[in-house]
């Protein structure tokens, strides 16, 4: 098992994705980072025709997905790869500002593993994701195979 996951960022805020990679690297983590601006770039890199030249096969990965996206929506990310034999083990934590209820039903329903809402405040956000960090650390991921 890979114990240092590649962490794929798809959220649309180029802020709130600087935030978070700077936050988790304070946090101590040294893992490869790639962000994406939107839930069809996220959809192309495990399903594109291109996906096999992208992803590694033996190589864990853990979404950080935003809810509220261009041209695809990260409810409908988290469902399409949650519905894949091979990717439903990937960890996906929805981290977002929506806090409506049926969202968050929705979402875990569908199989997310963690639903983080964003503090509005910029040092709790930071220290939220700097906390999100310290539990990556401690995580042990299955590699993604047959792509």
């Amino acid at each position: 098992m890979n114990q240092m996951p590649e962490i794929l960022i798809v959220d649309d805020d180029e802020g709130h994705a600087i935030l978070v990679r700077e936050n988790l690297i304070a946090a101590g983590l040294n893992n490869p980072i790639r962000h994406f601006t939107d839930g069809q770039a996220a959809l192309d890199f495990f399903f594109g025709p291109s996906a096999a030249k992208r992803t590694d096969p033996g190589q864990a990965y853990l979404v950080l997905l935003d809810v509220r996206m261009p041209k695809v929506e990260g409810v409908e990310v988290l469902r399409r790869l949650k519905a894949d034999p091979e990717l439903r083990k990937m960890p996906i934590v929805i981290l977002t500002t929506t806090d409506d209820a049926r969202e968050v039903e929705r979402c875990h329903q569908l199989g997310c593993n963690v639903y983080i809402q964003k503090p509005v405040d910029y040092d709790k956000f930071a220290e939220a994701i700097r906390r999100l960090g310290l539990f990556i650390t401690l995580m042990m991921l299955p590699p993604v195979n047959g792509r």
